[in-house]
């Protein structure tokens, strides 16, 4: 049995570019260079967790890839699960059944449970089945599918502070496409000032008392609409196949889209994606987090503070998609002087995240930043905020600092006012796109950007 495989890190040679792609020859930044002072890094309070005791491959021949990831983030008291979970300053005691949609399939798999935000956290046991009906945010299981995960083999496991682990391979059987349910009981629960989550699930999880690990269905489970502690699931694959990472805010964790429906655009990405002969290996990893930022922390750490946990240090990643910025334009000041700020602020960023994904031998995308004009937050009466997204859209599209440009802003913007959303694709806050909306920007990616 061969040990553990490292991240592929080769430098990727795209297929010739279609018409609205930019492709930069030179293509590795110096990681060193445009560093941006603004960007307010904190190293105490970003953790960086390592998976602990890495379990050994499966067998040779292949390597993991990260199939499915959720970016953690600190529950925070509006994101503790009701009462009586949250109880006496614990939380999480009991059983927590959660559904999550594997990108790629294979025959083996392993979770990866994170306590990137607490103590150190107690595992009582852990199991994966296939949910009832094949469908995500269901409490039931199919019958005579339910597997248990172990640890080392052991059915426990302690998860040490401010860090990941992984468990041991699992025997699993998993289709490209398919709805996974994931059980962990947890006998102690976590202190509830600890509890790491990612609250922008879009996918119904179930709450029950005691150990019910195994049961068939949780009858009366409480039902949150968040994810708690799962951080990853990686598969075993052929060498061909490969991750690609979104690392995005709200429009990339899928607020707008539909609850249980498994319809936000990496989502829709990555059935297109399966649908086409050559791009049937590509793995989509879904690294958004609602009200994320890329200079300073808002929902989560900023983003540049995620690239070696999100990204980096997922498995089998070869790709690198930004798409984040919005947020920081529309919380800074509607002055002339804020808008310069943070427009130079997030292009030394993006050069900044680009040479480091590129010193690691990713090829990275830029995508450009989507309309907010009528949002009441985030427009203002001079159009200050509106000048900066399309300084910084013009950036991304001309600075060749990408490998490749996305463009999200032509893709679902209004052809009659381009500093608006098409009211097709608009949820109403002038923001947020609904699954219409979010099936245009899938759309909108190139499908050769992802040729190995």
């Amino acid at each position: 049995m061969s040990g553990p495989i490292g991240r592929q890190r080769a430098h990727l040679n795209p297929a010739a570019p279609s018409a609205g792609e930019h492709l930069n020859p030179a293509a590795h930044l110096n990681p060193a260079a445009h560093l941006n002072p603004a960007a307010h890094l904190n190293p105490a309070a970003h953790l960086e967790p390592a998976a602990h005791l890495e379990p050994a491959a499966p067998f040779g021949g292949g390597h993991w890839v990260t199939s499915w990831a959720a970016a953690p983030q600190a529950a925070g008291p509006d994101g503790l699960p009701p009462e009586p979970f949250t109880r006496g300053g614990r939380a999480l005691a009991g059983t927590l059944r959660q559904t999550i949609r594997v990108s790629v399939g294979g025959q083996w798999l392993r979770l990866r449970l994170s306590s990137a935000f607490g103590p150190a956290l107690p595992i009582t046991a852990v199991s994966v089945a296939l949910p009832a009906g094949g469908r995500a945010g269901v409490s039931a299981i199919r019958a005579g599918t339910s597997r248990a995960v172990t640890f080392d083999g052991r059915s426990s496991a302690v998860i040490p502070a401010g860090a990941e682990r992984a468990s041991d391979p699992v025997d699993f059987a998993l289709a490209p496409g398919t709805n996974l349910t994931v059980t962990v009981y947890l006998s102690e629960g976590v202190a509830a000032t600890g509890v790491t989550a990612h609250l922008g699930s879009r996918t119904t999880s179930h709450l029950a008392l005691g150990n019910r690990v195994a049961d068939a269905d949780l009858p009366g489970a409480v039902p949150v609409e968040h994810w708690y502690l799962l951080s990853g699931l990686d598969i075993w694959s052929a060498p061909s196949t490969a991750a690609a990472v979104v690392l995005g805010d709200s429009l990339t964790d899928g607020r707008g889209s539909t609850t249980d429906g498994n319809d936000r655009w990496p989502d829709r990405l990555a059935d297109r994606l399966r649908a086409l002969p050559g791009s049937a290996h590509v793995a989509i990893v879904n690294q958004g987090i609602g009200g994320n930022r890329v200079l300073t922390d808002g929902l989560g750490p900023h983003a540049l503070s995620r690239i070696e946990r999100d990204v980096l240090a997922r498995a089998g990643v070869a790709w690198l998609l930004v798409f984040e910025g919005v947020n920081d334009i529309g919380t800074a000041g509607a002055t002339d002087a804020a808008q310069k700020q943070v427009a130079d602020d997030l292009t030394g960023a993006y050069e900044r995240i680009a040479g480091q994904a590129h010193a690691a031998g990713l090829r990275v995308y830029g995508a450009t930043l989507t309309p907010f004009g009528g949002n009441p937050d985030y427009d203002d009466p001079d159009g200050l905020r509106e000048a900066t997204r399309r300084a910084v859209n013009d950036w991304i599209r001309g600075s060749g600092r990408f490998d490749a440009v996305v463009d999200f802003d032509r893709a679902v913007r209004d052809p009659a006012d381009p500093g608006r959303l098409l009211p097709a694709y608009d949820t109403g806050d002038r923001l947020h796109l609904n699954p219409a909306g979010y099936r245009a920007l899938a759309g909108a990616v190139p499908a050769r950007l992802f040729t190995r």
